[in-house]
């Protein structure tokens, strides 16, 4: 109970400027995000978690879900970038019930997320998908078309096995991966293939974490799947593969 204590109020301990914003999606439900900007950013992070992918942004901005993304949100700042948690209106599934990641209306309200941030902040924009999280970053990309000029690159970490690339997307792209995840649906091979596979005239790297501990089921957020009690170092290879590309 320490240790998870420790790393939660350490995720919270940085002075960071916390706004949430509900962008709107036609007539329904709109899609609420929270931001925690960094004093002088120079670019800025959309943050989707996995599981069904709601994590309960309250009007007050305190988050129910206390998923990988929640406990290292503030960390961001550190390195000069603006971060935004990504809630979702409804739950988008997962590997056993269905995901619902690739459907238009989940993909629309990601784009719209994308171009509010861009127009709103003026920065390099990066989509950051965890576990089933990853579908939706690998999703987007595969489906840019238009929107392709808003978005600088995408990150993915702790990848699901049906996540993919199509080989004309030539985003920067870094894969994660905790070389003790134990989670069947997510091991290091569903990172590593989708960036050796793609092609040498793209941008792609891959990181392996070790460490920290694994609390619970081994495919939850305070597992090594969760990159628990190294979110330090997540945030870290993550901020640095974004602010050197």
């Amino acid at each position: 109970m320490r240790s998870l204590l420790a790393i939660v109020l350490l995720a919270f301990s940085l002075p960071a400027l916390a706004q949430v914003f509900d962008i709107p999606h036609e007539d329904q439900t709109p899609t609420r995000t929270l931001l925690i900007g960094a004093s002088n950013p120079r670019a800025a992070v959309l943050l989707f978690p996995g599981g069904g992918g709601v994590a309960g942004i309250s009007d007050n901005g305190s988050i129910k879900s206390r998923h990988t993304f929640v406990r290292s949100i503030n960390m961001w700042a550190q390195y000069g970038i603006d971060a935004v948690l990504v809630d979702s209106p409804y739950d988008l599934g997962d590997l056993k019930r269905g995901n619902l990641r690739g459907r238009k209306d989940h993909l629309s309200r990601v784009d719209e997320v994308v171009k509010f941030y861009k127009v709103k902040l003026g920065l390099p924009i990066w989509v950051f998908g965890h576990s089933m999280g990853t579908s939706t970053a690998t999703f987007y990309a595969n489906t840019l078309g238009e929107s392709k000029a808003n978005l600088s690159g995408i990150i993915i970490a702790g990848t699901i096995l049906p996540a993919f690339l199509d080989s004309e997307v030539g985003l920067p792209v870094l894969g994660i991966h905790h070389l003790q995840d134990g989670c069947a649906g997510t091991p290091i091979l569903a990172t590593s293939r989708i960036i050796e596979g793609r092609s040498s005239k793209f941008i792609s790297q891959l990181e392996i974490i070790d460490g920290g501990i694994s609390e619970g089921g081994i495919c939850d957020s305070f597992a090594y799947h969760g990159f628990n009690q190294t979110e330090p170092e997540l945030v870290k290879r993550a901020a640095q593969f974004i602010l050197s590309h």
